[in-house]
């Protein structure tokens, strides 16, 4: 069976092990980005693994080339089984020291990129009555922290869109699925092109995780879909931490969080800024934190292996169950 996928910013980081990880499973992929040297290398490891792979350079902010891109990949492809919107750009920096234009087109990239990809796939998959988007969310679209208020931002936004796309689709009883999956800190190529303002190599929060790690459950909810995935031990209480205590979150933030951004060892890593123009060169999914990223987790064994993971559950409780019976027929 012929599946299609579609994945924004799959040149390059997550973006580029999600292609991996998709193809890998059988699936043709589009990749959509604007680095041709990283477009190209994503779609030969494509059909390296025997797969159908289309290279589609695009800036995701332009509504009416992401349109036409779409268009393409259905006439070389087939139908859109999967659409994937992954693209960002980011400024790291202080708000009030960071250029307001700057600021606005890592808003257009990481949040109207997301809007225009589910535009174009919703208008092809709603009237088919099939399909399914991706959203790669963050822990940081709910939870602000400093230094990066564009990216928070256009994360915070895709979440409440999101989540008004997904209630008018119930409505209309469309059997088209859109999935939120939210990650932690990744050890992506996104942290040496960033435009920063720091004075030292900018770098993602610790507990880091390899970029495989989201990849790996993108594929497992396109494979079995539902509507919000948490990503990391991290996600998880990040997320639910800001919800029994924002203030205390606030507090841990600022405390913490401008210096554990940055990498001084690291100095000398960058790679230059795709803000608004691709670094030439094809770079791959990690970034230079290879020596402190985790490569798996507990809990993201659980979001790829869901169905087992209950079993177990339910093994264990009725071994309880079981054990406190006949304690208490023993009483």
């Amino acid at each position: 069976m012929t599946r299609v996928a579609v994945v924004t910013g799959g040149s390059a980081g997550l973006g580029r092990a999600t292609v991996r990880e998709l193809a890998a499973r059988g699936w043709d992929a589009a990749v959509l980005a604007r680095g041709k040297d990283g477009v190209d290398a994503a779609v030969a490891e494509v059909e390296a693994a025997g797969r159908r792979g289309l290279a589609v350079l695009v800036d995701v902010s332009e509504r009416e080339a992401v349109e036409a891109a779409a268009d393409r990949v259905e006439a070389e492809l087939g139908p859109i089984d999967l659409w994937v919107n992954d693209v960002m750009v980011g400024v790291f920096g202080r708000f009030l020291d960071t250029d307001p234009d700057d600021f606005e087109r890592a808003l257009r990239v990481t949040y109207l990129g997301c809007v225009n990809g589910t535009r174009a796939a919703l208008s092809r998959m709603v009237p088919r009555d099939r399909g399914q988007v991706i959203q790669v969310g963050s822990a940081l679209g709910f939870r602000g922290i400093p230094l990066q208020a564009a990216y928070c931002g256009a994360k915070h936004a895709i979440v409440g869109f999101t989540e008004s796309v997904v209630s008018e689709l119930e409505e209309q009883g469309s059997r088209v699925a859109i999935s939120r999956v939210d990650m932690p800190a990744l050890n992506t190529i996104q942290f040496q092109w960033v435009k920063s303002k720091l004075p030292h190599q900018a770098q993602p929060v610790a507990p880091i995780y390899q970029p495989e790690v989201g990849a790996r459950a993108i594929a497992a909810t396109a494979e079995r879909p539902r509507r919000r995935t948490w990503v990391g031990e991290s996600t998880v209480y990040t997320i639910l931490g800001n919800r029994i205590s924002a203030r205390f979150a606030d507090w841990y933030a600022a405390k913490t969080l401008v210096s554990g951004q940055q990498a001084p060892q690291k100095d000398g890593a960058a790679l230059g800024v795709n803000l608004s123009e691709p670094i030439p060169g094809d770079h791959g999914a990690h970034s230079v934190f290879d020596d402190s990223a985790h490569a798996w987790s507990p809990q993201t064994w659980w979001v790829e292996h869901r169905r087992l993971g209950n079993g177990i559950i339910s093994a264990v409780l009725g071994v309880a169950g079981a054990v406190a019976l006949a304690a208490g027929r023993r009483e």
